[in-house]
């Protein structure tokens, strides 16, 4: 954004992303702020900006101290040190009304506790993650954007151009760690694979340096069971390269261990995807168990064989069951339907602080 440019005097919502790392609180963070764009003058502040809003540099935050516009501008933080930076903002005299989204299904911390007390307006993306907070919230599920996650026009075609044998693929997206029940899925493939040589499985996901011993082991067991070239690894992969994987992949597995929302699966549900899904994050509010996917215990190797193996062997099932999740998607996870709710949020908080 340009310093000059009369739009930053005209600005209303500042959208921090103050995290050194890609996650998935950046993920959700870049979906849904060109949508929010849309409804109202916003900036993103930070790193992994998406197409579709104005960037904010440090400098035109500075600047911002001495512009005043009709109303206090949004703060919208997701992280304790964006929360903590608004307050100390605010007590420099920046005009800042501070909104935060809590998705974490945990007990929280006496400071993030004390940081939410401070928010003028507080936000869950579920009514799990509700229960954990000490303060009023307003619940807004995640959206996904159905135009960026679609159906392929040819599934089929799009698994074979890869050149990995079989013609069909399971897919695991996210971070190669426990917690995400990594470890899982891979004992899972071992399991089915050598019964459905049709398939091939599809690990997508950043391995950080603390997790590199695991994945030895996740790569030593795949390759004890003769599955080298059925379990494919691929790594982080540009954020641009994510939605045509899902394009690629038949049945969707969802093994997170714990999780805050999970927002993978209604990246795939848009896909066409079928679901098999740990009850973690937003699960079971996500998914309608029997329709457009199929609901396991967490961390249970044996239920999740049980419930992915009759979608190997009848594709077309899993199919069905795929065609059933984009329609959910899009009848109940739409991602400006979500935009609207959050700006309703502002509004709210805007009012507020007036009274």
């Amino acid at each position: 954004m340009n310093m000059d440019d009369p739009s930053l005097a005209r600005l209303e919502v500042i959208i921090p992303n103050l995290h050194w790392r890609y996650s998935g609180v950046t993920a959700t963070n870049r979906m849904i702020a060109p949508r929010i764009a849309q409804l109202l003058p916003a900036a993103w502040l930070g790193r992994d900006a998406p197409d579709g809003i104005d960037r904010l540099s440090f400098r035109d935050l500075l600047r911002l101290r001495f512009m005043h516009g009709k109303r206090p501008r949004i703060w919208h933080a997701r992280r304790n040190n964006e929360m903590m930076i608004g307050l100390l903002l605010k007590a420099l005299g920046w005009k800042l009304t501070l909104v935060f989204t809590s998705a974490a299904q945990r007990h929280h911390t006496w400071i993030s506790r004390w940081l939410m007390r401070q928010m003028d307006g507080i936000i869950a993306t579920s009514e799990a993650s509700k229960s954990y907070l000490k303060v009023p919230a307003t619940v807004i599920n995640h959206g996904v954007d159905t135009d960026l996650y679609r159906p392929p026009e040819d599934r089929a075609a799009m698994f074979a151009a890869t050149g990995m044998p079989g013609r069909y693929a399971i897919g695991c997206f996210g971070r190669v760690r426990e917690q995400k029940g990594t470890d899982v899925f891979i004992e899972a493939m071992c399991r089915l694979l050598p019964r459905y040589p049709d398939f091939t499985a599809v690990i997508v996901g950043a391995v950080t340096p603390d997790q590199q011993a695991f994945q030895r082991g996740l790569r030593a067991r795949v390759e004890a069971t003769g599955l080298t070239q059925y379990v494919h690894f691929l790594g982080e992969l540009p954020i641009e390269d994510v939605p045509p994987w899902y394009q690629r992949i038949t049945i969707y597995a969802f093994t997170s261990r714990n999780e805050g929302f999970g927002l993978t699966l209604l990246e795939a549900m848009a896909s066409g995807n079928a679901l098999v899904a740990a009850r973690a994050g937003a699960a079971e509010q996500v998914v309608s168990d029997g329709l457009t996917g199929v609901l396991v215990p967490p961390g249970d190797v044996d239920a999740l064989v049980a419930a992915i193996e009759p979608l190997m062997r009848e594709p077309a099932k899993a199919e069905a069951m795929g065609r059933r999740a984009r329609e959910r998607a899009v009848d109940a996870f739409g991602i400006d339907s979500e935009a609207r709710a959050i700006a309703a949020v502002y509004e709210t908080a805007w009012d507020t602080r007036q009274a």
